[in-house]
């Protein structure tokens, strides 16, 4: 999705505004600023699938930042702010929960493989058997990270984390409670089902957990609370579709932190675009 102007200066502004409300230090002398280097890697994932030369060059060619840096110093740079844009995330996360009053959520996660199956004894990024998941409904093993994706039924994001392909969909959900507001409700597929964890969610928060229900579960749904979380459940699924039309055929990085800085702003860049 390719971004118009207006979205772009908007964004920059966004940043910019959070970056000196928190008081971040940098460089005075420096010709391009956090705010911009931060800009122009949402660019490249929102509109040129992830490139940094090729979103380097827009922003360069059409006059929104003249002295853009070369791409080894913009890649730098970007390493160098990495922690910084989950940081971002969560701040316009916490904007969207307060002014928006959002009391729906909707959770699920997708396999990202740093390499083929056939590649895993020369992967250089990760070592492991518990980067090996599966992926159930591809019916297909992976080697990578699974990613954990909180979204409005609207589908913005709205919380994210990164697990081990092996990790199980259920230990994760714990993590996700925290960051809703009490008396939300959180919808998943029947990978997150945990009597212990629905029934402490609600005692401590009155958050409620809409999981769906297996075949053979103790506490059954009826016709219509099945429906409704079935229509949740697909909005996710055009919110993770919306990520993965923005990957590049493979994600290329030469380091973990590099790829997951470049998965956060995949996420990242779906929820400025919405």
């Amino acid at each position: 999705m390719m971004l118009t102007k207006d979205k772009i200066i908007s964004i920059f502004c966004l940043i910019d505004d959070i970056l000196k409300g928190i008081e971040h230090k940098e460089d005075k002398r420096r010709l391009v600023s956090d705010s911009e280097v931060i800009l122009t890697a949402i660019v490249s994932s929102t509109s040129f699938y992830g490139n940094h030369s090729s979103a380097i060059q827009f922003m360069k060619q059409y006059g929104f930042i003249p002295n853009m840096l070369e791409k080894s110093r913009f890649n730098r740079r970007l390493h160098k702010v990495g922690s910084l844009l989950y940081g971002l995330f969560e701040i316009i996360s916490g904007y969207f929960k307060e002014f928006c009053c959002e009391l729906h959520y909707i959770i699920d996660s997708f396999p990202v493989a740093i390499c083929n199956n056939i590649r895993i004894p020369n992967c250089r990024i990760l070592k492991g058997k518990k980067w090996r998941g599966y992926t159930a409904s591809m019916r297909d093993y992976f080697y990578g990270v699974k990613v954990q994706l909180l979204t409005t039924k609207d589908g913005i994001p709205i919380a994210f984390h990164f697990t081990p392909g092996k990790t199980a969909d259920a230990k994760a959900l714990g993590k996700m409670i925290d960051k809703l507001p009490a008396e939300a409700s959180i919808y998943g597929d029947s990978a997150y089902l945990d009597y212990g964890l629905e029934d402490s969610a609600f005692e401590r928060k009155a958050v409620l957990l809409k999981i769906q229900r297996k075949s053979n579960s103790k506490r059954i749904d009826t016709m219509e609370q099945k429906e409704e979380k079935l229509k949740m459940r697909k909005r996710i699924e055009t919110a993770i579709s919306d990520i993965k039309k923005m990957f590049p055929r493979t994600i290329h990085a030469v380091t973990l932190e590099g790829f997951l800085i470049k998965l956060t702003l995949f996420v990242f860049g779906l929820q400025l675009s919405k």
